[in-house]
């Protein structure tokens, strides 16, 4: 097969080195892989082919930046891997196109409602039957004692985030039946609890109260699926446990076959009709979280979506073709995520 050129944004991201290595290791065709991110120090500046220091995404400098890497390097594709870029990646997709360089990411409108968790909550129970978690959206600090209260609090623990956030940033859980000297002494100082005391502090004499999402505290254990979809419409669906996390980064899990969630997921995208790599997170079988972008995978060398979705891009692959797929999934396959380090000297890897 003809080699590849890859062009993979935010290649500092947890997933970004495991990503790299399996893209390279596709056991088809050489892919030359070109990596950009805002840190000149990413992990992916050493371990792919070229590396390109970028502004932020919402950054007006971040197209025209993107554009002027596309016409040097001429790419096949660029894959984006943050939240952050799909977003103006996607709205500017036809001036990619016209350089010759397909951007795999979904329609601008599905990505803006995933963003945005009060949005996507208000899509789906207008439009769907899945059962999602009770919430509230505040924009003052009264809003926010109230809805707290509504959600059983302090009887119950409930949890609040921004409406557009992602990893883990701004979420915490109110709960007064948690220990705060076993919390302070015993654990790590990384914690997503927090008392309504402290909270009332921070926020009384703010201006510009945030939007809020107040949510009921749910229990069971979190899993994630992450599939491949054109348009809404789910092509290959895998569903892996989150055993534990670390910096809202799963590092332990297993693949699971669990239907229940893959029809939910089938359900979620006829609503939000995003296309290409697509992550959701679910908690006790209710959505928490869609990510409209690569994620974490539990990877397979027969079964590597990220690479089927540069296939399925380039037209190499029809959709039936990635359905087929689902038939080589090895349930009961776990993944570890473990620390490394490399080293350096003025950005070139020394040993």
């Amino acid at each position: 097969m003809r080699s590849l050129k890859v062009l993979l944004t935010a290649c500092g991201c947890p997933g970004a080195s495991t990503l790299i290595r399996m893209l390279k290791n596709n056991g088809e065709r050489n892919i030359e892989i070109i990596g950009t991110d805002m840190d000149e120090e990413a992990i992916g500046r050493f371990l792919t082919d070229k590396f390109y220091k970028v502004p932020p995404g919402e950054s007006n400098k971040y197209i025209p930046t993107m554009l002027e890497i596309v016409e040097k390097e001429k790419p096949d594709v660029v894959f984006p891997e943050s939240s952050n870029e799909v977003y103006f990646l996607a709205c500017n997709i036809e001036r990619f196109l016209k350089q010759g360089t397909k951007v795999l990411v979904s329609d601008p409108e599905p990505i803006k409602v995933s963003n945005n968790k009060y949005e996507m909550y208000e899509a789906l129970r207008k439009n769907t039957d899945i059962d999602l978690p009770k919430y509230i959206s505040v924009e003052s600090l009264d809003q926010f004692l109230d809805g707290i209260e509504r959600l059983g609090y302090p009887e119950m623990p409930v949890v609040f985030k921004p409406h557009i956030g992602k990893g883990s940033r701004g979420v915490r859980i109110l709960d007064p039946k948690i220990d705060r000297i076993e919390q302070l002494l015993k654990e790590k100082p990384i914690s997503k609890y927090m008392s309504l005391q402290a909270f009332e502090e921070i926020f009384s004499e703010v201006e510009n109260f945030p939007k809020l999402l107040v949510m009921e505290f749910l229990e069971g254990m979190e899993m994630t699926t992450d599939t491949i979809t054109m348009k809404g419409r789910e092509l290959l669906t895998t569903v892996k446990t989150v055993e534990q996390a670390r910096w809202g980064v799963i590092v332990k899990g297993e693949l699971v076959k669990k239907d229940d969630l893959v029809e939910q997921t089938r359900k979620i995208l006829k609503t939000i009709p995003l296309s290409y790599c697509v992550n959701l997170q679910f908690i006790g079988g209710k959505l928490i979280e869609i990510n409209p972008r690569v994620s974490t995978f539990i990877y397979q060398r027969d079964v590597m979506a990220p690479y089927l979705a540069i296939k399925l891009g380039l037209g190499e692959s029809c959709e039936e073709d990635i359905m087929k797929y689902g038939e080589k999934i090895d349930y009961g396959r776990r993944m570890v995520r473990y620390m490394d380090q490399v080293f350096h000297k003025k950005g070139r890897r020394v040993t």
